[in-house]
């Protein structure tokens, strides 16, 4: 299926961050001119549960849940199949969870949606963006290679595409296609720090390479002012 072409505002996702309800309101009603999908992560999820989500459609905006699970295949597909009745934009599972893992989790997304149209989109998390090797946990392969494995496997397995860093959008374009969605983490606007991020790019490079959407967190929300960051990402990628 072909993509639907994005605008700006639609391509970038800021993660909230957000411990508390009144902060999470405060951060969306300020850019929600700016930005249509919003990141729950774990802390904020954590923090607030599926509330966060209803505040976010309440405030006219989408959510990309970003819980990244990780399990034996029946738990995953549960937990799937409870994100799709939140009626979330998109959402996430790890990759290196397995062939059987990756179906259950699109058959439990279509059966909680009840049609293809009404699915969310499903995104699988590659090698976290915190990571720049793997051979600590056993893996031998560079992880661009684990990259390009895993984005192959997940595409075979039904999923809309991946998660991954700006230094792998172009191996993944080059095996999956032009129309296999890349949600992009670890980027960083000139000048920021990269904090715990190790593959990095910038929002225009990662955009140039390819990305469909970024995800940016912390260097929105802890600026002193998030809307002015956010009008200049959106500047840069347009």
């Amino acid at each position: 299926m072909k993509k639907t072409k994005l605008s700006a505002k639609d391509r970038l996702i800021v993660a909230l961050l957000a411990d508390s309800m009144k902060e999470a309101v405060k951060l969306v009603r300020m850019l929600k001119s700016d930005i249509n999908i919003f990141e729950v992560g774990l802390p904020t999820y954590t923090s607030l549960g599926p509330d966060i989500v209803k505040m976010i459609h309440n405030e006219g905006c989408k959510v990309f849940l970003d819980l990244k699970y990780h399990d034996i295949p029946s738990t995953v597909g549960k937990a799937v199949a409870a994100a799709t009745k939140l009626k979330v934009e998109m959402l996430n599972v790890h990759a290196s969870g397995g062939a059987e893992m990756l179906r259950q989790a699109v058959d439990s997304a279509l059966q909680a949606a009840g049609s293809k149209q009404s699915m969310p989109k499903l995104v699988a998390v590659t090698v976290l963006t915190s990571m720049d090797s793997m051979a600590d946990i056993g893996i031998q392969y560079e992880v661009r290679d684990q990259v390009v494995r895993l984005a192959k496997l997940s595409q075979k397995c039904g999923f809309d595409g991946v998660l991954a860093s700006p230094l792998e959008i172009r191996p993944i374009r080059s095996v999956c296609g032009e129309n296999f969605l890349i949600v992009t983490t670890g980027v960083r606007p000139i000048g920021v720090a990269a904090q715990d991020q190790r593959r990095i790019a910038s929002p225009i490079m990662a955009i140039a390479a390819g990305a469909d959407y970024l995800v940016i967190g912390r260097p929105i929300i802890q600026a002193k002012n998030p809307l002015e960051v956010v009008k200049q990402i959106l500047k840069e990628i347009s």
